[in-house]
């Protein structure tokens, strides 16, 4: 009776893996060899190996071009989710080694009340001193981009209940209020807004970092001129010096619509919107020490010990 070997080991080097993936890649031996800083031989080699030991033909040498073949293709979106895997493992293997990582990538989007965060991560990293943080600023869908590209580790932003692959932690609560200041529509105070009436008049909005014009509706009236700013500072700006119109955060306005150099166009037609601030991160990849406690502080509440 023959017994299967159910725990076999692959027969297949990891280098080997790796040149294949970036032939698929690139599309080309002499663009994978580049990338992966070899010569073309052994990249050829490397992937000849490969085939031979699945028992495969993954690529479709025939043409100008090098192809995969429908066995490359469904082996190649396997290896796909192996090699990152592998690569999460290697990179935890390296946080566990140094005890805690080198530098932690945080992004702020356009929603975040910086003096809040700003000084809930300067109380957490005042005594982490081996630890560098690295801020930067994304709009709109800029943040989310950026963890998706694996180019920041965390972003503070509105939540986003449709993306399985993050977790977030809900913060608090931001509204979202249409504004213009005193002047700049020729209406009485009592008028209710509508998109109709306030179609001729410019509206200022937030810039996508991403570079998404459509994705996003973000109470857009279609055929009002419009203004773009990088944030809600600059939009703040153009509003108060009576240049355009436009939704701006609760918290940046308070004083504003207090002793009335804003005023409030919130009613049937312009709801605003009520937003949740969320801490959120990608939830394939590993986190290192540092990460994962400043992730535990954050589930306690912004600013608390």
């Amino acid at each position: 009776m023959i017994v299967e070997e159910t725990n076999k080991p692959a027969n297949f080097k990891l280098h080997d893996l790796r040149c294949f993936d970036a032939v698929a890649r690139f599309g080309s031996f002499q663009a994978a060899a580049d990338a992966l800083h070899r010569s073309h031989p052994s990249v050829f080699a490397a992937v000849a190996r490969l085939e031979q030991h699945l028992g495969l033909t993954l690529l479709d040498r025939s043409g100008y071009r090098v192809e995969l073949t429908e066995a490359g293709r469904m082996f190649h979106a396997r290896a796909t989710v192996s090699l990152h895997d592998i690569d999460g493992l290697d990179a935890y293997a390296r946080q566990l080694a140094t005890g805690e990582e080198t530098i932690l990538r945080i992004v702020l989007g356009d929603l975040c009340p910086r003096p809040l965060i700003l000084g809930a991560l300067s109380n957490f990293f005042a005594g982490r001193q081996r630890t560098r943080l690295h801020l930067d600023y994304e709009a709109v869908s800029g943040p989310f981009k950026r963890l998706r590209d694996g180019t920041a580790d965390l972003i503070f932003h509105r939540a986003d209940p449709s993306s399985y692959d993050f977790e977030q932690i809900g913060l608090c609560v931001i509204r979202l209020l249409p504004v213009a200041a005193p002047g700049f529509l020729p209406y009485e105070p009592d008028v209710e807004m509508t998109p109709r009436l306030l179609q001729p008049f410019t509206q200022c909005v937030i810039r996508d970092t991403a570079g998404n014009v459509t994705s996003e509706n973000h109470f857009l009236i279609d055929g009002a001129p419009r203004c773009s700013v990088p944030d809600h500072a600059m939009k703040k700006e153009l509003i108060l010096h009576r240049m355009a119109w436009g939704h701006l955060p609760d918290f940046m306005v308070e004083d504003e619509l207090r002793i009335g150099s804003l005023i409030n166009l919130q009613g049937r037609y312009l709801p605003g919107r009520m937003e949740t601030l969320a801490a959120t991160r990608r939830n394939d990849l590993p986190h290192g020490p540092v990460a994962e406690e400043l992730w535990e502080r954050l589930k306690k509440g912004v600013g608390k010990p």
